[in-house]
């Protein structure tokens, strides 16, 4: 619900009365980012001890000192103020619960002269993803991470074809099966199609099914992937494998929405949502002449660029915990804070899904609970060995801003034992830390 009413005045302002018309918990900003008002949603929900009014949201919400703009993400009363429009964004919000991710509404309330007075933020718990460990779905904390999740959140109440675009192992199926939950689809078949390595006859008689008889060896007639998706979410996985001769007959289904089964004649009615994914660059495909422009264009409608692990290493620790919980839930194994150094500077060409086989490798070496450096390949034990140089050099405040998210990361006592670790001062630690943002 929109509040754009004018007002008599800001005093007049009853907040009660503005926050009463939300079920949802929300809260009464003033422009200096403090907080006015709580209603009774956000007080059962996002409660604690200490009281938020009269408070900085920023402080609230994310235990920061500064603003979120400050801090490297996007403040949706910020934008709301400086725009005049409705915002909103996902963040990590600190609860009684822990971190949890939360997707914020920004509103602006005007006076009588068409000031913004107050912004209602809304907010609402994002099932998309998990900041804690979690045995399935998507998990993570890192700005890259949240901007991903955020922008699937954006597209999967929609109908609009996605096409998600990332290196290998990055995740890519998980994204496009959290999509499909999240969309009005969801009680809907998920089905997955791998299109690597198709060729033309099985690629039809896969998607559209064929006929009894249509060829040796088709003694009945099979539905294929296309109707077996029928109300849910159709995923076509490395998309710009299919070759050019075969890339047409999925233009067709796509303009159409209509397929024939290989040696029938009666055509069929397609209704499926798009996912589509890839770890090639489409675009440049296109200019080359390897993929189509017009597919392209048809399957790209909301493109999501899934980030490298090494582009969010902050997660690591929480992975590394995820997916060990996943390996052997009835015995979890632990990593070895030498052991978790090692995996905090390896770059992993091979992303999420190396990480997982490393810790996978690395359980069977170990015969006890804990997981030491000497259970890691020799690749993790010595990553400079095999380290990347930046395609172009790094300045120096990025060198350092990523240098403290990882000893961040990797350390395990207080911060005072951080800055005598690092040789600088414990205030000149937390001037640092405001400045890149890190919290």
């Amino acid at each position: 619900m929109a509040l754009h009413s004018r007002v008599p005045s800001p005093s007049a302002l009853d907040p009660a009365t503005i926050l009463g018309a939300y079920r949802e918990p929300a809260v009464l900003l003033d422009p200096q980012y403090r907080v006015v008002a709580t209603n009774r949603a956000y007080q059962e929900r996002y409660g604690c001890p200490d009281d938020p009014v009269g408070r900085h949201c920023y402080e609230v919400s994310h235990h920061y000192t500064v603003p979120c703009d400050q801090a490297g993400e996007t403040c949706p009363l910020k934008a709301c103020v400086s725009t005049g429009e409705e915002q909103r964004v996902l963040h990590l919000h600190h609860t009684p619960r822990g971190q949890e991710h939360v997707e914020v509404e920004a509103h602006p309330v005007r006076d009588a002269e068409g000031r913004i007075a107050y912004v209602v933020e809304v907010m609402r718990p994002s099932r998309l993803a998990s900041s804690r460990p979690s045995r399935e779905g998507l998990v993570g904390r890192s700005v890259p991470f949240n901007r991903m999740v955020e922008l699937i959140q954006r597209v999967a109440p929609s109908e609009a074809a996605v096409l998600l675009e990332g290196e290998t192992g990055t995740g890519k199926e998980l994204a496009a099966l959290a999509i499909h939950r999240a969309s009005a689809r969801a009680d809907g078949p998920f089905v997955p199609v791998e299109c690597s390595g198709l060729t033309e006859t099985l690629f039809e008689s896969e998607l559209f099914g064929y006929e009894k008889g249509a060829f040796t060896g088709a003694h009945s007639r099979r539905e294929g992937l296309v109707e077996a998706a029928r109300g849910g979410t159709l995923f076509l996985d490395e998309v710009g494998d299919i070759p050019l001769s075969l890339q047409v007959k999925l233009l067709r289904l796509l303009e159409t929405a209509t397929y024939r089964r290989v040696g029938g004649v009666e055509p069929r009615k397609a209704d499926f949502r798009l996912v589509c994914a890839t770890h090639h660059r489409l675009e440049e495909m296109v200019r080359e002449g390897r993929f189509r422009a017009d597919l392209y264009y048809r399957i790209s409608v909301f493109p999501i660029r899934l980030p490298p692990l090494r582009e969010r290493r902050e997660d690591i620790p929480l992975l590394v915990e995820t997916l060990l919980q996943r390996l052997a839930p009835e015995r979890p194994r632990h990593v070895h804070p030498q052991a978790m150094d090692c995996l905090l500077r390896y770059d992993y060409p091979g992303n999420v899904r190396e990480l997982r086989n490393i810790l996978q490798q690395a359980s069977l070496m170990a015969d006890g609970d804990t997981i030491l450096p000497q259970h890691l390949p020799q690749a993790c034990r010595h990553p400079g060995a095999v380290r990347s140089l930046p395609a172009t050099p790094l300045s120096l405040e990025e060198v350092e801003r990523r240098h403290l998210r990882h000893c961040l990361a990797s350390h395990q006592g207080s911060r005072r034992e951080l800055a005598q670790r690092l040789g600088i001062s414990e205030r000149t630690l937390y001037r640092k830390l405001r400045r890149y943002g890190i919290g």
